[in-house]
């Protein structure tokens, strides 16, 4: 049974791109479960692109490369859930895959059905080389529905980059994640242009259907395909956190047979993913700065809203929780290494007026420190890249 929360797993790509096979995907699975992945939640080991021929065969399936998958992707996925894992493949909705290898247009039911066979639980879908003329909805309402009638449960994971307004229309294809994003690179330029494009569009966001930033670079160091010089660890936890805030689905993208500890202790942070994996979904709001659309301007795709002071360079960001506590996001995108931002807020903004009796304990996620607010008051100061996370709880004053 596919759970109704953001997916959680391991991708090739980030790391391995082309360079994928059977080794590398097994000793990942097997890492997992030994270090503590699966434990924290992360049950997907997804191959990428790169996985098949570049030929049908004689009825028109898919084949896997004998030379990277000698034993054939049925003994791949029979070997993944032994470990108690999920394992999750790739296509693409055009004529060919981003990198040229045979893709699902009109073999959307041979490859569901190919799928379903080798025990595949997660089919990320990707949109290069679509046809001219053929509408990109109906491409992905073509692979859900051969998918929902391919007599296994496989979850289905839109990668159309956020064209065509797949905001607008993903829903009616019974995909459980959007991608929304251009392809992160390992750097803080990337994360900062992704986290700050997708503050924007959150209402698209929520249970039944999530919206993908990508998948994580924390802990590559610069190392790998998509290796554009690496983060900070301070970099790479604003990533995580963010991610988290913002329910996207948390597809580690750095070889986790060689990660290092501080990498590996934010992606295992459990309550930056109790923040990702809570069951409400609730969507994230700012808690400084005015968003309100101009409510007498015509709305049309092009022009959707007009924000006024949105803070995107120093966001306060919080959500709601099923438990009743507030997750709260500090953030300083600012790029100068000296700037410390200094920020206030009040719990107002929360949804907590000073006359309720109520105020907030609230634990920073990485340091443990707890900290109340001042008659309502909160003040931080915040490094460079950096973010400060809080569980809040409601508490009596």
């Amino acid at each position: 049974m596919i759970k109704n929360t953001p997916a959680m797993g391991w991708n090739s790509w980030n790391t391995f791109g082309h360079n994928i096979n059977e080794e590398v995907v097994l000793s990942t699975a097997e890492n997992f479960v030994k270090n503590g992945y699966l434990d924290a939640g992360y049950e997907y080991i997804v191959i990428d692109d790169c996985w098949s021929l570049h030929e049908r065969d004689k009825d028109g399936r898919l084949q896997a490369d004998p030379e990277k998958f000698p034993h054939g992707m049925k003994y791949v996925a029979d070997k993944i859930h032994a470990l108690g894992l999920k394992f999750g493949m790739y296509s693409c909705a055009g004529t060919v895959t981003c990198a040229g290898y045979p893709a699902s247009y009109e073999y959307e039911f041979i490859d569901a059905k190919t799928f379903a066979e080798w025990g595949v639980d997660y089919l990320k879908y990707d949109y290069c080389f679509r046809p001219l003329g053929v509408q990109g909805h109906l491409l992905y309402k073509r692979m859900g529905l051969a998918l929902a009638n391919s007599g296994r449960d496989i979850l289905f994971s839109n990668c159309s980059w956020g064209s065509e307004y797949t905001n607008l229309w993903i829903k009616e294809t019974g995909a459980h994640s959007f991608r929304s994003t251009e392809d992160i690179m390992d750097s803080w330029a990337s994360i900062k242009k992704l986290a700050q494009s997708q503050l924007k569009v959150q209402e698209y966001n929520g249970v039944g259907c999530f919206n993908d930033m990508d998948m994580l670079v924390v802990g590559m160091n610069g190392v790998g395909h998509v290796g554009h010089g690496g983060c900070t660890e301070e970099e790479y936890f604003t990533h995580f956190a963010l991610w988290c805030m913002c329910s996207s689905p948390l597809m580690i993208g750095c070889d986790v047979n060689n990660v290092d500890e501080k990498s590996k202790a934010i992606l295992l942070n459990k309550d930056l993913i109790r923040i990702d994996q809570d069951g409400k979904g609730s969507q994230p709001f700012f808690v400084n700065g005015n968003y309100t659309p101009h409510i007498n301007e015509k709305l049309s795709n092009e022009n959707p809203f007009h924000y006024d002071n949105y803070p995107l360079d120093h966001p306060i960001i919080a959500k709601f929780l099923d438990d009743g506590t507030i997750a709260l996001a500090v953030v300083n995108f600012a790029d100068a290494d000296t700037n410390r931002w200094s920020s206030s807020m009040n719990i107002d903004s929360l949804g907590i007026p000073l006359t309720s009796g109520k105020t907030l304990k609230m634990r920073n996620v990485r340091t443990g420190e707890v900290i109340t607010p001042v008659n309502g008051h909160l003040e931080f100061n915040v490094p460079a890249h950096s973010t400060f996370v809080y569980i809040c709880e409601v508490v009596d004053k």
